[in-house]
């Protein structure tokens, strides 16, 4: 299989859904001439035309509240945030409305749109344009959160987003935009709350996401060498979440850590643990579960308080080996 970035894998899946559905169009802030905040819709005004890539103010509450209203009268949209943190501004029309509508018109009213956005730290883009706020979409009923870590997730899993007949937030970690994966040349798609083991082992599970899961599955490589078997599991949609994945990984290996960059309060961390602890699989823990997040504070600017804000290789490693000694 070919390699592209996540960046171009995004980007593919764009264009090819595009071609396949008329009703298909990408709305938002410099999509067009500039080619998007990172580049991912470049070249597509050039095919598709300003009817199709369509520009916008700067009013995230304009790009979501015009992306539901046409997904509810037959389009399909692609609205395209410049930062997660920018959502905040458009919680009214997805929250209050799109997220409700099919639900209050009995199944006869669809949302079909998906919400792309840049999230995460590392980029030094200090506290406005650094968070990660999957828990706060994962907390409302109607709306489905995907987080793809690969570029192989990423082009499958947002296929099967612009063809939901739901709202989807779709997560995009900024520092997994120039990562390279093999991705199919042939068409293909991912379905939705479907988890991924990306690492098989037999003495941890490891539950992340996004930019985490590569930090995840070094730090399993690394312990390989010592014996240690880490099994990494990759949600991929965090709303809804493949729990029975989560908890036949917990019966195998007896301990779990739940890793994510988004702050520790209210963090979906918990939800993964609360869902273990509701299933036979918490009978089989061999140690209490922990959870290894990004602290409850702004993200920095300072590169070395940024990157100490949220979890990092050694971090990860560091928590493994506590679970493996029983240090609590």
């Amino acid at each position: 299989m070919p390699e592209i970035t996540y960046r171009g894998a995004i980007h593919d899946a764009m264009v090819e859904e595009m071609r396949r559905d008329k009703r298909v169009f990408l709305i938002g802030e410099d999509i067009g001439v500039y080619g998007g905040a990172f580049g991912v819709s470049q070249g597509m005004l050039a095919e598709f035309g300003p009817e199709r890539i369509r520009e916008t103010p700067i009013s995230e509450q304009a790009i979501v509240g015009a992306a539901a209203g046409a997904a509810m009268v037959g389009m399909r949209p692609i609205a395209e945030l410049m930062f997660m943190d920018f959502v905040l501004l458009a919680m009214e029309p997805l929250v209050n409305q799109a997220a409700k509508a099919r639900y209050m018109f009995g199944g006869k009213a669809k949302v079909p749109m998906v919400i792309r956005m840049p999230s995460g730290s590392g980029t030094g883009a200090a506290a406005q344009h650094s968070q990660s706020l999957e828990s706060i979409l994962m907390h409302i009923p109607g709306i489905k959160v995907v987080a793809p870590s690969t570029p192989y997730d990423a082009k499958g899993l947002l296929i099967s987003s612009i063809r939901d007949p739901n709202p989807v937030c779709f997560v995009e970690h900024k520092l997994l935009y120039k990562i390279k994966g093999e991705v199919p040349a042939e068409e293909y798609s991912i379905p939705l709350g479907v988890a991924d083991i990306k690492h098989e082992g037999r003495d941890i599970t490891v539950v992340t996401s996004g930019i985490m899961v590569q930090k995840s599955i070094a730090v399993a490589r690394k312990l390989e060498t010592e014996g240690i078997s880490i099994e990494v599991i990759d949600p991929r949609t965090l709303r809804p979440l493949d729990t029975d994945a989560i908890a036949r990984s917990v019966k195998k290996t007896g301990r779990l850590l739940v890793v994510h960059e988004a702050v520790k309060t209210g963090g979906w961390a918990g939800e993964v643990m609360a869902s273990v602890s509701e299933s036979p699989a918490f009978d089989y823990l061999d140690s209490p579960m922990r959870r290894l997040t990004g602290k409850d504070i702004p993200i920095p600017y300072n590169r070395n308080l940024e990157a100490a804000a949220v979890p990092q290789e050694e971090d990860i490693e560091r928590e493994i080996r506590a679970i493996l000694n029983n240090q609590y």
